[in-house]
């Protein structure tokens, strides 16, 4: 305990870090104060909560932070914008243009940037009208007229692009990845109540041992999902030596060994996204088959679920790592890898260790994502079981991990200890590289 509190006291020493810190903390508050306001013209009490019926409603729901059950200004939330730079992100891989913008440095990731919020703007006026369609039933609108709808609409769309800008802001000046953090608060905010309904449960049912067990079992499923965040396999890249400049300036450069992190889980939680994104269109064709597959707790929706993270898995890993072309840009810099020629054959050998490591990865994320359903099925609450596995844990484990690692390189550049006596955390982007791509 004592060393807790050294930790915490070094932590508030920092003039800077603790600057971060409080930033960060103020604008969550207001994202947080923003999630209760209730769009104007919208009888709250008439609103009925999709809460709890374990579709697709309680993960975007939780995603929002509740927001979007109480038909808040920022129902909406960050989604739209996370949309906006996943369908960017695909252009790059497809699009010259965009590629070209994504090679010009600074001004082109500018340009990126200015697109993927006009995107999001368009991506929330469709998104808008749909959602109070969809969800706000009629009667919790007593004076429905055109100018309300454009102004709802509007209000929507200012909230999004508020939060992406509370998202830009702690990114700028606050501690850690800002869109990140405010997916992971949201995520968060629902863990009290989930955990209150879950002990409640329980309780009633005389089962509070049950529920330790329960608990023992989380921290077990978040240990594992520690290990495929920061699961990684290091190939080893030897610079050669080269001499600079001539006569008495010359300097010999090079001669370094370092290293490329070819994580277990290069995709990240895209795999996850781009399933959940299919799951409503088998449910579409009715009937028995559309029963089977809309229950998401049900052997069919989970087998189809698994089947499709493995599938995007590859599939996203095979457009994002190209071997060829970090092959290309090893040669280019004169580095190589011991043992292994350059070229054509150290473009294979990468190549073989990235299909070594996508199986299990894939396998490994497909298991972690199917987890809630196992939870519900075992009896757990439908809000509590989310947090056993799945998009949630994925990004709260991510997302902590980046955070802890910040205010880790903040104390070591004062000559403080770190967070942990017996190692140091490591972040998903605290790894070294070789120009490697990073997941959303």
């Amino acid at each position: 305990m004592k060393g807790f509190l050294k930790t915490l006291k070094h932590i508030w020493s920092v003039e800077d870090l603790r600057k971060r810190i409080t930033y960060t903390l103020l604008l969550i508050l207001v994202y947080r104060i923003g999630s209760y306001i209730i769009l104007p013209g919208i009888d709250a009490n008439r609103i009925v909560s999709s809460s709890g019926g374990g579709g697709i409603l309680d993960l975007i729901n939780m995603f929002a932070g509740g927001a979007f059950s109480r038909a808040s200004i920022m129902a909406l939330g960050i989604m739209p914008y996370i949309s906006a730079s996943i369908v960017m992100q695909l252009m790059g891989m497809a699009v010259p243009a965009v590629q070209k913008m994504q090679k010009e440095g600074e001004s082109g990731r500018k340009k990126i940037t200015k697109y993927t919020r006009l995107l999001t703007i368009l991506i929330c006026l469709f998104q808008g009208p749909t959602y109070i369609a969809a969800y706000v039933p009629g009667e919790a609108i007593p004076n429905e007229s055109p100018l309300w709808w454009i102004q709802t609409i509007a209000i929507l769309t200012a909230g999004t692009m508020f939060v992406t800008w509370l998202g830009e802001r702690i990114t700028d000046r606050g501690l850690g990845n800002g869109v990140s953090l405010i997916i992971t608060i949201g995520i968060i905010a629902n863990l009290p109540s989930a955990f209150l309904s879950e002990l409640f449960a329980k309780s009633t049912a005389g089962g509070m041992v049950l529920l330790l067990i329960e608990i023992a079992v989380l921290l077990f499923v978040i240990l594992l999902t520690i290990l495929l965040v920061q699961g990684t396999r290091r190939i080893p890249v030897q610079t050669a030596k080269r001499v600079i400049g001539r006569g008495n300036r010359q300097a010999v450069a090079g001669g370094q060994r370092s290293y490329i992190p070819l994580k277990l889980n290069q995709s990240g939680v895209m795999p996850i996204i781009f399933a959940q994104a299919l799951m409503f269109i088998p449910a579409l064709f009715g009937g028995e088959i559309g029963t089977a597959f809309a229950d998401p707790s049900g052997f069919y929706y989970n087998m189809l679920f698994f089947i499709l993270i493995v599938v995007f898995t590859y599939f996203y890993t095979a457009i994002t790592m190209n071997p060829n072309q970090m092959a290309d840009e090893l040669k280019r810099n004169g580095s190589f890898i011991p043992g292994v020629k350059p070229g054509r054959a150290t473009a294979e050998y990468i190549d073989n260790l990235i299909s070594k490591l996508v199986f299990p990865g894939s396998i490994f994320l497909g298991i972690i994502a199917i987890l809630p359903a196992f939870a519900m099925n075992a009896g757990i609450v439908t809000s509590f079981a989310y947090f056993y596995g799945g998009t949630s844990l994925l990004i709260m484990v991510g997302v902590v991990l980046d955070t802890l690692q910040q205010i880790e390189s903040h104390l070591l550049n004062r000559h403080y200890d770190g967070l942990m006596k017996g190692g140091r955390i490591k972040g998903r982007n605290s790894e070294s590289a070789v120009s490697m791509t990073q997941s959303l």
